[in-house]
């Protein structure tokens, strides 16, 4: 399954993330964390909803959690603007 959206492919298949044709480097968590948000883009998801799936329900402190999301922002160009 491919996800496009602003000018990036996530090919959940691949696990790989482009921009413009190109490949960019993203660590698997950043993969799952991305898949599990468009997956889920018609709701809110929360804290937990995020733990469980992309760290499988261990828990993991917000610092975590907050580096992904960041790493995750960063990949597809998000500056938060």
């Amino acid at each position: 399954m491919k996800f496009v959206f602003s000018g990036q492919i996530l090919d959940a298949g691949l696990r790989e993330l482009r921009r413009n044709r190109e490949l960019v480097p993203v660590e698997p968590q950043v993969v799952d964390l991305l898949l599990y948000l468009l997956k889920n883009r018609d709701r809110v998801v929360t804290k937990d909803d995020l733990i469980a799936a992309v760290w499988g329900g261990p828990i993991v402190s917000d610092s975590t959690l907050t580096r992904r999301i960041n790493a995750a922002r960063t990949a597809i160009g998000d500056s938060g603007k």
